[in-house]
């Protein structure tokens, strides 16, 4: 990072800079000899009684005391891609809602308050595009009372990383004592590279509606009730895929929605007796043949980011972070 202008370090960022992307050098009291000064890239969130809050790509906040900095620039809103499909973050966000739908939503302004009888977060958590039409407070207040009235947790999902994300909204639920339980990354590729896996998809069965046996091999619900089968057959264009395994349970599966030039994939999931054979690559491959037939050119899913094995295989594939995004939880009253 370059920093300097006639040979010297210089801060050049100010208050009035809350909300762009900034890298900054600062003083640290680390204790470990030699390393004085830290390096931090990300949005500046706030600046406050003397303290900059910098929150970084993955939603890491970074607390910098005015005094310890040594230099400061605005840089760029975002990095260019190296390569796979160009994509702003509302496209995505929307697509990506799209798959998922929930049972029940409402509108709060531009933010939409959606639930499923607590079956996943994403279909039990706002998805704030734009302005609620209220006051932040008052419309969190708002939120809290929409889900009490289901019986369910009052969650936000924010987004960090990409131009146009959500670092700002992100500051003020910290603030207001609001905290991110599960992060995850929204990943992006062409669509023809994982088609052209050597795999064999032979064994793959693909159908446009899910099975008993199918749900016996998904593990994200307790009863498999009405409300989780409209989640998962929510979406413009619906697959679904098996891998014959024993006792009429499947050894592999997965789903992708076709919606336009984007196929999404989610629920892969393989049984850990059959892992280490090639499955998941199998039923990512059938699928992305499938979608490429629908007119598809382009891909996303979305992996937890403590989930190390599906990150791996997933960059094997080509998959990039595009953005990630946070499930914020309220305070409890």
């Amino acid at each position: 990072m370059e920093f300097t202008a006639g040979g010297r370090l210089e801060v050049r960022i100010t208050p009035v800079d809350v909300g762009k992307r900034v890298s900054v050098r600062y003083v640290t009291d680390s204790g470990v000899p030699g390393e004085r000064f830290t390096d931090t890239v990300g949005v500046l969130t706030s600046w406050d009684a003397g303290v900059l809050l910098i929150t970084r790509r993955t939603g890491e906040s970074v607390r910098i005391a005015e005094s310890a900095l040594v230099a400061g620039k605005v840089v760029p809103a975002a990095p260019a891609r190296r390569r796979g499909p160009a994509a702003s973050f509302e496209e995505l966000a929307r697509v990506t809602a799209r798959a998922w739908e929930p049972v029940e939503s409402e509108r709060l302004g531009d933010w939409t308050l959606r639930a499923a009888a607590g079956f996943t977060r994403r279909a039990n958590s706002v998805l704030p595009l734009g302005d609620p039409g209220l006051p932040l407070d008052a419309a969190l207040d708002r939120v809290r009372d929409w889900y009490a009235l289901r019986g369910l947790p009052a969650y936000i999902q924010a987004t960090t990383g990409a131009e146009g994300t959500q670092e700002l909204l992100c500051a003020e639920l910290e603030r207001r004592g609001w905290r991110p339980e599960v992060s995850a990354d929204v990943r992006i590729a062409g669509l023809a590279p994982v088609a052209d896996l050597d795999a064999d998809v032979s064994s793959v069965r693909l159908s446009r509606s899910v099975d008993e046996s199918w749900l016996r091999r998904y593990q994200r619900f307790g009863v498999p009730g009405p409300h989780v089968l409209s989640v998962l057959s929510s979406g413009p264009s619906v697959w679904f895929a098996s891998v014959p395994g024993t006792e009429d349970i499947p050894a592999a599966i997965g789903r992708c929605v076709v919606d336009a030039r984007w196929a999404g994939f989610m629920a892969v999931e393989v049984d850990p007796a059959h892992r280490r054979r090639g499955l998941a690559t199998v039923v990512m491959t059938a699928l992305a043949r499938r979608a490429l037939e629908e007119g598809a050119s382009a891909a996303w899913l979305q992996v937890e980011a403590e989930n190390d094995g599906a990150r791996a295989l997933y960059e094997g594939m080509g998959f990039e972070v595009h953005h990630h995004y946070h499930h914020y939880r309220a305070a409890e009253a």
